[in-house]
C-alpha cells in the first residue's frame, strides 16, 4: 500500500487507488492514513465522524465507512492475495489501523528526509542538507490532508506536519544562504510558492514571501557578477 497525505490525501492497493464511496468513509481512511501502521482508537474515528453524522450515531458510522472500505480493498487485491481487507484495515482491541505492508508513505519520506537535512546542518555540511531538506519540501502538494473537513484530533495532527513544513523551509533556506545560493534561491522559492497549494493569507505561503524578501534584500547587498571587491568597495 502507498499512502500520500501531504496535500490532498491518496491510497493506492496493488496499484489500485482506493475510492471511498462516502464522506464517511474517505474521513475514515485520511485519518487511518495518516497514522500509517499505527492503532487509532474508536473513539478518535467516532469523534471525527460528527463532522458527517450526529454523536449518537457515529458509532454506526464508523461501522458502516470501515465495511465500505474493505469492500474498496477487496476490488483491489483481487482474488489470490496474501492480503485481504480485514488485514489491511485491521481490527484491533480498541480501534482499527492501516497496514501499509511495507509500502511507500510520503509521511516517513518526509521525516526521513528532514530528519538527514537537520543532522547535516548540526555538522556543518549544508550542500547535503540543502539537498536533503529540499528533497523533503518536494513531497508536498499542498496542506496536510488537503480537502478534508478535519476535526479536532485530525486538526491537531495536521498542524504538527504543517509545523514541521515551515521548519524544514526554514532550514533549508539557511542551508542554501549558507552555500551562497543567493540569486537561485528566488527561484527555488518562486517554484515553491507555485506548488503550494494553499490560499495566499496560509501560513506555508506567508513564510515563502517571508524567506523571498529575505533572499532579495541580501542579493541587493551582494556585488554585481564581476565586481571586484575594491571596486564593490568604492561603491
Amino acid at each position: 500500500m502507498d499512502i500520500e497525505v501531504l496535500g490532498a490525501p491518496r491510497v493506492t492497493e496493488n496499484g489500485v487507488p482506493i475510492t471511498a464511496p462516502t464522506p464517511e468513509s474517505r474521513h475514515v481512511l485520511a485519518v487511518l492514513a495518516v497514522c500509517p501502521d499505527r492503532l487509532v482508537p474508536v473513539s478518535v474515528l467516532a469523534d471525527e465522524l460528527t463532522r458527517h453524522t450526529p454523536p449518537e450515531h457515529s458509532r454506526a458510522a464508523l461501522d458502516t465507512a470501515v465495511r465500505r472500505l474493505r469492500e474498496r480493498f477487496a476490488e483491489a487485491l483481487g482474488a489470490g492475495s496474501a492480503r485481504t481487507p480485514e488485514t489491511v484495515l485491521c481490527a484491533r482491541p480498541g480501534g482499527y489501523l492501516l497496514d501499509t505492508g511495507g509500502g511507500r508513505c510520503d509521511v516517513r519520506e518526509f521525516e526521513r528526509e528532514a530528519g538527514a537535512g537537520y543532522r547535516a546542518m548540526g555538522r556543518g555540511d549544508f550542500g547535503q542538507a540543502a539537498a536533503r531538506l529540499r528533497r523533503a519540501l518536494g513531497l508536498w502538494t499542498g496542506p496536510a490532508l488537503d480537502g478534508i473537513d478535519a476535526g479536532t484530533w485530525l486538526r491537531g495532527r495536521t498542524a504538527v506536519l504543517d509545523a514541521d513544513r515551515l521548519s524544514v523551509l526554514g532550514q533549508w533556506v539557511e542551508a542554501e544562504l549558507a552555500l551562497g545560493h543567493h540569486r537561485g534561491l528566488l527561484l527555488e522559492l518562486a517554484g515553491l510558492r507555485g506548488a503550494g497549494g494553499q490560499g495566499p493569507d496560509g501560513a506555508y505561503p506567508a513564510a515563502l514571501r517571508r524567506a523571498e524578501a529575505r533572499v532579495t534584500s541580501l542579493r541587493a547587498a551582494l556585488p554585481a557578477p564581476g565586481t571586484t571587491l575594491a571596486g564593490a568597495a568604492r561603491r
